[in-house]
């Protein structure tokens, strides 16, 4: 009778658990959702979008100069149309934000919010702040070689004059608005708001 080596008497590896060493759960089989493998992220440059959170505050003066040129656009927009000026301004939206932020285009942006960290790049996608497995590096428990969204995002936060909105409780997404443009959005609700106040305040007392 042969007698076992210390490799046979060994215990059986742990399975990985979660979405850790996906390549080798890849390898026999187990599935790996490829949209949130750690692979792929490994393979996608973060620079930009830590650029952008570490900018966090000059970002925040140039997303409110913008702002106010896109209000100052109003009679435009509404001239040409919210809706037909939809498509080609959420095809900048879409290039702008992906670049910069990662954008995936929820169509209910927050990024003045959460300190320009997109929560939406969030593997669970939430909307007020991280979940209880951020690991004690502060990267991802989903994608160990992710920083986690919201550790970034308290970062860049307190870079910005208005940092503590992160604080302001967020609605759940609503997904019809997915792939609509936010930027239109915004405007033509704080167009409607100004509207409205001149309104009242042109009304005799």
């Amino acid at each position: 009778m042969t007698k076992p080596s210390p490799s046979d008497l060994a215990p059986a590896p742990r399975p990985d658990k979660g979405n850790a060493q996906a390549g080798r759960k890849a390898a026999t089989g187990a599935y790996t959702p490829a949209s949130v493998s750690p692979n792929r992220r490994g393979q996608r440059s973060f620079a930009i979008r830590l650029w952008s959170v570490r900018h966090s505050r000059l970002l925040e003066w140039v997303y409110h100069r913008f702002a106010s040129v896109f209000l100052a656009l109003h009679p435009l927009w509404r001239a040409i149309g919210y809706a037909r000026a939809e498509a080609p301004v959420t095809v900048v939206e879409r290039g702008v934000k992906g670049l910069l932020f990662d954008c995936r285009m929820c169509g209910q942006c927050i990024l003045s919010s959460t300190g320009m960290s997109c929560p939406m790049n969030c593997p669970k996608q939430l909307r007020n702040g991280p979940c209880g497995g951020v690991r004690a590096n502060g990267n991802c428990e989903v994608e160990p070689d992710m920083p986690c969204v919201w550790v970034k995002a308290w970062e860049g936060s307190r870079q910005m004059a208005n940092g503590d909105a992160i604080l302001a409780v967020q609605p759940p997404v609503n997904q019809s608005l997915r792939e609509t443009s936010s930027w239109l959005r915004v405007t033509a609700a704080e167009a409607q708001a100004r509207d409205n106040q001149t309104t009242t305040s042109g009304r005799p007392t």
